[in-house]
């Protein structure tokens, strides 16, 4: 059996289009057989030998009994002996008859072969018209790489699902295209922040000991500047680590309440806020919800800490959260002017409105990390820069989030 089936297997056509062109032969066959056997049947039941001149008038009886010889009416034995005599006496008898029918035969079966063969050749015509948008699909996923994922197929046509496959493909290429340019942008962003620390880490190192004569303060003012820099490389990886749990989504489901967290990240901000002189108004009611604990409360002590670091001296944040549309939390702050074009890039990893000037900057993830774990929650982030400088961020997790 299985022999059978594989010996079946390599018999079958591999290629779509000769399987299609050779299913619509065999349709073609069976439902040309179809009609030409319904075709034979009534041809057969209702035809009538033709006349030719009788050798003697027929009586009036005789063109009664003409009546009742039909082949579709009953009959008895009797009648059909009575009605053979009267066709003979006709003419033509039933062997004119028969050749009649074997003609038809001859002719409908040497049609229908000729008319499969026609078909199984306009079925390869069609079925290759068909798949021609198959074939641009293949053709384009064949030659994607990561270096050529901005050719798209831009099908023309009917609103087909081969129309509807091609637009699907094309999303899909944009999506991989934008997935790819973000992946290196970030790889390389990455490895140029941990360079940063590693490279003052060495030359702190090597300064030191070039020096002949190295004093105890000379180094201890080294390892000052190399605790410093590990600090730093520390806290780059923390938060790509964060960034990629963010991107994986969220592991549990616990109640929290926004409320809650943005106190805590304040409490947390506090020596930063007292530096600054930076004023503070919250108005924190309620604004409950459930989600990874630890994701959201990192995401609000990011913003808060964005809003403390990237702030004026002697400026304000103002932090609400409230129960509207679901847990809703708005952080405003002072600050350097932003543009409007500069807020989708605030998202993306390592990306600062202006040029970093001292390590006080933080490492460029803290927005990032921020949209990432809204996504993962299902959640509403956005952005708008204050006419006097600064920004208004609002993040609201709908209600029955995943």
């Amino acid at each position: 059996m299985t022999a059978l089936s594989t010996r079946a297997q390599r018999l079958w056509p591999r290629r779509m289009r000769t399987r299609l062109a050779v299913f619509y032969a065999v349709l073609f066959l069976l439902a040309g057989a179809v009609l030409l056997a319904l075709t034979y049947a009534l041809a057969a039941a209702v035809l009538v030998p033709a006349a030719r001149a009788p050798e003697k008038a027929l009586t009036s009886t005789q063109l009664t009994l003409l009546g009742r010889c039909k082949p579709l009416l009953p009959t008895t034995p009797v009648l059909d002996a009575r009605c053979n005599h009267l066709i003979n006496i006709i003419g033509g008898g039933s062997a004119a008859r028969g050749s009649a029918l074997a003609a038809l035969r001859i002719a409908s079966v040497i049609g229908l072969f000729i008319l499969a063969i026609a078909a199984t050749g306009l079925g390869w015509l069609a079925s290759g018209r068909a798949l021609r948008p198959v074939r641009a699909i293949t053709d384009a996923a064949r030659r994607a790489s990561e270096l050529q994922l901005g050719q798209r197929l831009a099908l023309k046509g009917p609103d087909d699902e081969l129309r509807q496959l091609a637009d699907t493909f094309d999303v899909m290429l944009e999506r991989l295209d934008a997935a790819f340019t973000s992946q290196k942008r970030f790889v390389a962003n990455a490895a140029h922040e941990l360079r940063t620390p590693l490279t003052a880490m060495r030359t702190a190192i090597e300064v030191t000991l070039s020096k002949p004569a190295r004093t105890p303060d000379q180094l201890e003012a080294m390892a000052l500047r190399v605790q410093g820099s590990v600090e730093r490389a520390e806290a780059t990886v923390e938060a790509l680590l964060t960034l990629a749990i963010s991107d994986a989504g969220p592991t549990a489901q616990e109640p929290i309440d926004l409320a809650t967290a943005a106190e805590d990240a304040l409490d947390a901000a506090q020596a930063a806020i007292d530096q600054r002189r930076i004023k503070v108004e919250a108005t924190l009611e309620p604004a409950p919800t459930r989600g990874d604990r630890v994701l959201l409360e990192r995401m609000i002590a990011n913003l808060v800490e964005n809003a403390v670091r990237h702030n004026d001296p002697d400026g304000w944040i103002a932090i609400r959260t409230m129960q509207v549309d679901g847990a809703t939390f708005e952080i405003d702050n002072t600050g350097p002017t932003v543009t409007a074009e500069q807020i989708p890039t605030l998202f993306e990893p390592f990306a600062r409105a202006k040029q970093r000037l001292n390590d006080s900057d933080g490492v460029g993830l803290g927005l990032s990390i921020a949209s990432a774990i809204a996504r993962a929650h299902d959640a509403t982030i956005r952005a708008r820069p204050r006419p006097d400088g600064g920004l208004e961020v609002s993040v609201t997790i709908p209600v029955g989030q995943r």
